[in-house]
């Protein structure tokens, strides 16, 4: 066996040189690029190249830096960020009161022993279980999203006694196992089957199908143990359900003995235009999970909440369900101060009035090229913009990158392209966003004219 120390200890040395330079000269800069495609290529996924080829004309664009709505590139290239990391950047990159937060923690203590109480598990399970809706009064925190569904999973289980669940066609929830299984994305799934078993999905926004699954599995003894819902599907598209789906969901839940699981992990903390997405319905789920913004961009951070009642089942037990990082120092450090930023600075208000500014102008927009737009909707600013065809989506995406504009689709798909940007975003940002996508989509329409009659000449010559 061969091994490399000595090579590995330079390309360790070269790289921490790299993080510590705040300027790079154009030839360092170069082999960034250089480095960092041959790494994916040959040691992360080579799979990435090609989707990001998709994304940009200039695919090899390689992330550097950021601040408040932007980032920039190596070469120094800054974007608006619409994309938002699919929800994480509610209160901006590098938010200064969440990086002063992280830094004087890691001054202090970076990890803890695993053995002793920490502090800030405590006051942050406090502080949520103070915003969190409804009754939930306990917090158990996670690196993830997916972990968060992964526990809220287990803890409905544990407390009910049952072992299925049901969830939403085109809903989202993870991708590690039990998540994987109530998310309803075939590409996904299919390579892993079986998942965890029973679970039904059924369409999203219908309730009275909800309901016939929840009166089937009662008549043939195999009680749900939970409903799983996002209250608004971000991957599956930004679908908004009618105003009396969640209430009624909620309370055939209640009805049926099934706990209600509201994944709120890119719906949270204020994205909608509330402070939790369930509040504009006006219902109360029995478990929460989050994750994403909960670290305010800085560190990864995720939770599931729930009542005193549910909880009950863990407390005999507390290592029944335990994970080494979860609610670590730093983490609860960011998460602290994310929820202090979103509360002094009114996030979810801020939203909820760019999002009355800015829905109507992408309306506008796409008004103008109905052969390439379908439809705009959403609510705050977790907003979808649907196009004709996943080839047009993926096309305005690269053009707008061109642009100076960060906007992705799903995915593995761009028919419909999400607008999340962080919430501090200004109305002058915006504003350029609405031109990059009207010149975007102007460009795509000039491509597929040009396309067309080139078409139509081969043809005529043929």
């Amino acid at each position: 066996m061969c091994y490399r120390y000595e090579e590995a200890a330079e390309q360790a040395a070269h790289v921490l040189e790299l993080i510590a330079k705040q300027n790079l000269t154009q030839e360092e800069r170069d082999r960034v690029v250089e480095e960092t495609v041959q790494g994916f290529r040959d040691h992360v996924n080579p799979g990435f190249l090609e989707y990001r080829k998709s994304v940009s004309n200039a695919y090899a664009a390689v992330e550097w830096s950021d601040g408040g709505t932007t980032f920039q590139d190596i070469h120094g290239r800054t974007y608006i960020d619409c994309l938002g990391g699919f929800g994480i950047y509610n209160v901006g990159h590098r938010h200064p009161k969440v990086v002063k937060a992280v830094t004087d923690q890691l001054r202090r203590q970076a990890l803890h022993s695993q053995d002793l109480l920490d502090p800030l598990r405590a006051m942050l399970a406090r502080l949520l279980a103070t915003i969190a809706p409804g009754r939930l009064q306990y917090a158990f925190f996670t690196n993830s999203g997916t972990e968060s569904v992964e526990g809220a999973m287990k803890l409905a289980r544990l407390h009910t006694g049952r072992k299925a669940f049901i969830a939403a066609t085109r809903g989202f929830h993870g991708k590690s196992l039990g998540s994987l299984s109530v998310t309803a994305k075939a590409s996904f799934r299919q390579p892993f089957l079986p998942l965890v078993g029973a679970v039904h999905h059924v369409p999203f926004g219908d309730a009275d199908v909800v309901e016939k699954i929840l009166e089937s599995a009662r008549l043939v003894g195999d009680d749900i143990a939970a409903v799983v819902l996002e209250p608004i599907q971000g991957e599956g598209g930004v679908i908004v359900p009618p105003d009396d789906y969640l209430p009624r969901v909620r309370e055939l839940c209640t009805r049926y003995g099934a706990l209600l699981i509201l994944d709120e992990v890119q719906t949270g903390l204020g994205r909608t235009g509330k402070l939790f997405a369930c509040e504009h319905y006006g219902v109360e789920p029995d478990i929460l999970c989050l994750a994403k913004a909960l670290g305010g961009g800085v560190m990864p951070i995720g939770a599931f909440l729930s009542t005193a009642q549910i909880w009950q089942g863990m407390i005999p037990n507390p290592f029944l369900h335990t994970t080494t990082f979860g609610g670590n120092p730093l983490a609860c450090a960011a998460a602290i101060a994310t929820i202090s930023v979103t509360l002094e600075e009114r996030l979810w208000e801020r939203a909820a009035e760019l999002g009355e500014y800015l829905l109507p102008r992408l309306r506008q927009v796409f008004a103008r090229y109905p052969g390439l737009g379908l439809e705009v909707r959403g609510k705050g600013l977790l907003i979808g913009m649907e196009f004709q065809t996943n080839e047009i989506g993926y096309q305005v995406a690269k053009e707008a990158f061109d642009r100076g504009v960060l906007l992705t689709g799903t995915l593995v798909n761009s028919k419909t392209i999400r607008v999340e940007p962080p919430l501090t975003i200004s109305r002058e940002e915006l504003d350029r966003v609405v031109t990059v996508l009207d010149e975007s989509l102007q460009a795509v329409r000039i491509q597929a004219v040009a396309a067309a009659e080139q078409s139509g000449r081969a043809a005529a010559a043929g």
